[in-house]
């Protein structure tokens, strides 16, 4: 039986890892983290093609167990004033209602779900380098060694060394001009629906919210400026990021800068997307998720695509005989969509659209488990 060895314990990793168990490949996740995501304290929105996905690999239930449905989304000025009110992600077009997770609670139950299924999952485990040899790869982490398989996928995320092992001259991610700051109040001013989006087009910060459990509220900013050094963003508190949100959000006719002054819970960071990788495999080794096509968090659809990727990935492996065909497959198939995904999410941050954007992108892909995949 070929062995897998997949790099990253986020979302892709171990939803590839049981994709490729229900297409009768092994496969074991390697996660660098001993703890908590360090991103935890984001929250994000699987849309109706992400569902789909996991569908594929009966994932949805255990998924929806976890998040908040999402069904509307309401959109205002500065003044108040309503833009646009109506259904999320073209969610009647589905069975299935987009749902929105703390990431770090989407990240526990995959993972679960992923050892429940009898895969192993392996914490602490840096990957600093690897290669391909004559039967497999080689896998070296930091600290502890190294293993080997037959194929390696690397789901290791937007700073993925795996990339920088298949091309060495692969492009770094692009900061996209934001910072994104995510709050929790628990002691809301105001009240937002459970399953409304309610987004303000502020006049200096961009500002969305959505009702959590127990009467919380879930917010985000989109706060433009220079990117933080690795050192400012370290020195940041919670109280950094009230103050300058609530200087930035109060000369506006919203409830947001009252939302945010009475939160204690805040954090953020840069934003950063990559337009195109350009090699995404070589010879046994292939990239998923952020790894190869990380976009902007503006299109909430960054969980939904690695899921695809994960479903179309271990079908390529498990129709096609021959790894790097398998991988130029994968390749042909998704490179497409998912780039359009990262230029939609730029677009929505304000960049301009270097190609066309419009049509309804998110119901083009039909993910079939049973239909065979043809080279």
């Amino acid at each position: 039986m070929t062995k897998v060895l997949i790099i990253g314990g986020g979302i892709a990793g171990p939803v590839t890892a049981i994709a490729l168990q229900k297409a009768g490949i092994e496969a074991t996740v390697y996660e660098a983290s001993t703890t908590a995501d360090p991103d935890a304290g984001a929250f994000l929105t699987l849309g109706v093609n992400g569902l789909e996905a996991l569908n594929a690999v009966g994932l949805v239930e255990t998924v929806y167990a976890a998040g908040e449905p999402a069904r509307r989304v309401e959109v205002y000025d500065a003044d108040g004033s309503t833009i646009s009110a109506g259904g999320l992600n073209r969610a009647d077009t589905s069975e299935f209602v987009p749902q929105t997770f703390k990431r770090a609670a989407l990240h526990r139950v995959l993972t679960e779900a992923a050892e429940n299924r009898g895969i192993e999952v392996v914490r602490g485990r840096r990957l600093t380098g690897g290669a391909t040899t004559g039967t497999g790869v080689r896998a070296e982490f930091a600290d502890c060694g190294a293993v080997t398989g037959d194929l390696l996928i690397g789901a290791d995320g937007i700073n993925s060394v795996t990339r920088r092992l298949i091309d060495p001259a692969a492009p770094e991610p692009r900061y996209a001009g934001q910072h994104v700051v995510y709050g929790f109040c628990d002691r809301p001013p105001t009240r937002v629906p459970t399953d409304t989006y309610r987004m303000i087009r502020g006049s200096r910060a961009m500002f969305g919210v959505v009702g959590g459990p127990a009467d919380t509220l879930w917010w985000f900013a989109r706060v433009f400026g220079e990117p933080m050094s690795r050192e400012q963003a370290a020195g940041r508190t919670a109280a950094d990021w009230r103050d300058q949100l609530v200087e930035l959000l109060r000369p506006d006719r919203t409830p947001a800068a009252d939302i945010v002054a009475a939160t204690d819970e805040i954090a953020g960071r840069n934003n950063y997307d990559i337009p195109s990788v350009p090699k995404w495999h070589n010879g046994r080794m292939t990239i998923a998720g952020d790894a190869a096509h990380a976009a902007s968090p503006s299109a909430a659809q960054g969980a939904s695509m690695a899921a695809e990727d994960a479903i179309v990935l271990a079908k390529c492996l498990r129709d096609i005989p021959d790894a790097e065909r398998a991988f130029s497959t994968y390749e042909r198939l998704r490179r497409p969509r998912v780039e359009l995904v990262v230029e939609v999410a730029a677009t929505m941050s304000g960049r301009p659209a270097s190609r066309p954007t419009g049509g309804d992108w998110l119901s083009e892909l039909q993910l079939d488990w049973e239909t065979p995949v043809t080279q």
